[in-house]
């Protein structure tokens, strides 16, 4: 689906369903998050949670997955929970810290949290957890409001 397909498409007025269709909308227009084959758990308005397997190709020369990739993966997280009310949002600041390595095998996630939303900035925590619970990295994102929306048409004021 290209992105002026996604204008075409009808805007739910309930705030979950808008962050659903927000959610598949972007997803089907984010090759980067498709290649790492991360998957789209769950969205709400100012929350995601995300999975992703680690594979062969995401590990460094310890064997560990590699820092850019769990990056990556928990921006990617980030960037669905503050479109998640349809308002185009980008990345005006990140942050991350490594705490334990993800190794081959792995199941993780990413759940990202709304913090703060004033104006045209928001601060999210996003946690990164493998399958037993463990947390691997701690992600803070500060974003920032842009023109336009993500899907359906903007309204005439």
């Amino acid at each position: 689906m290209s992105r002026s397909a996604l204008r075409l498409l009808d805007v739910p007025n309930d705030p979950q369903a808008l962050a659903e269709a927000v959610g598949t909308g972007m997803y089907s227009i984010d090759p980067a998050t498709q290649a790492m084959g991360v998957r789209l758990e769950m969205i709400a308005p100012g929350e995601a949670r995300m999975s992703m397997t680690v594979r062969h190709d995401m590990l460094n020369g310890h064997q560990t997955c590699h820092g850019g990739f769990l990056f990556a993966f928990a921006d990617s997280t980030f960037a669905f929970a503050c479109n998640s009310r349809n308002l185009n949002t980008v990345a005006a600041g990140c942050t991350i810290d490594f705490l334990a390595p993800g190794f081959e095998g792995d199941v993780l996630t990413a759940h990202a949290q709304e913090r703060s939303l004033a104006g045209r900035t928001g601060i999210y925590d996003v946690t990164v957890t493998n399958q037993n619970g463990k947390s691997l990295a701690l992600f803070r994102g500060r974003s920032y409001r842009i023109k336009g929306q993500v899907i359906g048409e903007m309204p005439e004021i």
